[in-house]
């Protein structure tokens, strides 16, 4: 754009000035003053409670998060006690809206394990060939590819849209694996290593297998990874990316293209990107701070983060603090045990006690340097990277598995458009344009 002169000053055209919107009560971000949010739907899909309203004034709780009204902590404490996998049920759960007995579950791990055999040169073709630095580009071309192999992809009835979400479920894991595998070759100069999916193995246990040239795991790895699957499936239908899949599919396009809208949405440091925005500052703060024990020097550095002498200017300490959840961010919590047990199997200790450190005097920080009066807690992705990390998994797969587990709730959140929307969603914009003359070419003066 070095042709263009006035591309410095192309930025003074689209600036509103902040007393706009307060003219015109726009709620910025489809949030109110109070953080709320403005509510443009209704769904039975997933529920997020983090607080509680009593005449207008938001009252802190402990944080919860409910799959078709069924809390996800007793869903986790299932699995654990009867040392089973869960992603395959919550899945069955958030799109049928019912838990699978036995024989319906197994069915559909059937089904699912059917469905991952990506179509006759599509590895080759889509992924081998046209690898990407970014997964989740990749993975967003990806979906957009499958259109191309459907016999009817723009068919919206509803048995045709679940069994195109099926596949996709069942397709992500194959392809985050693949796509990555191709970008360590092609951009790393690593060894290419393409496992084929194990029909005998539950989608948690395939990925671990198809990421590592050896194809091996531990039992707690896949366990591990299974619950954060489970964790990161749906979050109502506000978040970024579902509403993105509700915004799509109101216009009645197809499914792929409303799941790679939905990537594209995912795939932002302010939604679930933020997971490597931790991971980033915690090795920012291994490098400065010399004992990671010591309260004091922590303390001292995270000062420096929010006043933004230190970090990366932003002001922020990643992975503290959440649009609705006040207290706790029961991922958080769920996540946090599980990666104690990781850090003793992976000699990890030393770090998992910098993250508790972290957690625990980051709120102070807030309060003492800034004066902020917000109740703040951790949220779920300040430990997710950490147990990716653990788990061996690098940091450009931490976003693609966010996505390989969400794509259950943007298929529940696309079906719930199609069977109760009926509108295009169309909110409004107010214009705050002086209205001008046009200037005839001769004689406009040169700038």
């Amino acid at each position: 754009m070095k042709d263009v002169k006035n591309i410095k000053n192309i930025k003074e055209h689209y600036i509103i000035e902040p007393e706009f919107y307060e003219k015109y009560e726009v709620n910025r971000g489809l949030r109110k003053k109070d953080g709320t949010g403005v509510l443009i739907g209704i769904t039975r899909i997933g529920d997020v409670r983090g607080y509680i309203l009593e005449e207008g004034e938001k009252i802190p709780v402990p944080g919860k998060l409910l799959y078709r009204g069924i809390n996800v902590e007793s869903m986790i404490d299932a699995c654990l006690e009867e040392k089973r996998f869960g992603f395959e049920e919550t899945a069955y759960l958030l799109l049928f809206g019912m838990l699978p007995t036995k024989e319906e579950l197994a069915a559909f791990c059937a089904l699912l394990c059917q469905r991952q055999a990506l179509p006759d040169n599509f590895a080759e073709d889509v992924i081998l060939r046209a690898p990407s630095r970014n997964i989740m580009n990749k993975l967003a071309q990806c979906v957009l590819a499958c259109y191309t192999y459907e016999t009817n992809p723009d068919s919206i009835e509803l048995e045709n849209v679940l069994s195109q979400c099926i596949d996709l479920i069942a397709r992500f894991p194959v392809m985050v694996a693949y796509a990555y595998q191709a970008k360590q070759r092609y951009y790393e100069g690593k060894g290419l290593y393409i496992n084929m999916p194990d029909p005998k193995l539950s989608l948690a246990e395939n990925f671990l297998q198809m990421l590592r040239a050896d194809g091996k795991f531990t039992p707690l790895e896949a366990s591990i990874l299974d619950l954060s699957l489970i964790l990161h499936a749906e979050h109502g239908g506000g978040n970024n990316s579902s509403f993105t899949v509700h915004v799509v599919s109101s216009t009645d396009t197809d499914t792929y293209s409303a799941i790679a809208a939905a990537i594209g949405s995912l795939k932002g440091p302010k939604h679930g990107g933020a997971n490597a925005e931790v991971l980033n500052m915690m090795d920012d703060i291994k490098a400065h701070v010399k004992d990671w024990s010591d309260r004091d020097e922590v303390y001292n550095y995270l000062a420096k983060i929010i006043r933004k002498e230190a970090g990366n200017g932003s002001g922020l300490i990643y992975g503290m603090g959440h649009a609705i959840y006040t207290l706790s961010d029961p991922r958080s919590e769920i996540l946090k045990k599980q990666a104690v047990l990781l850090a003793k199997e992976k000699d990890q200790e030393a770090e998992m006690s910098l993250y508790l450190l972290i957690e625990e005097l980051a709120p102070q920080v807030f309060a003492e340097v800034k004066g902020e009066t917000k109740v703040i807690s951790s949220n779920v992705d300040f430990y997710s990277g950490f147990v990716y990390q653990m788990l061996g998994i690098p940091e450009a797969l931490c976003t693609p598995i966010f996505a390989m587990s969400r794509i259950v709730g943007w298929c529940a959140h696309r079906i719930d458009e199609l069977v109760n929307g009926g509108k295009i969603i169309r909110p409004a914009y107010r214009n705050a344009s002086e209205k001008r003359s046009y200037v005839p070419m001769a004689k406009r003066l040169g700038r």
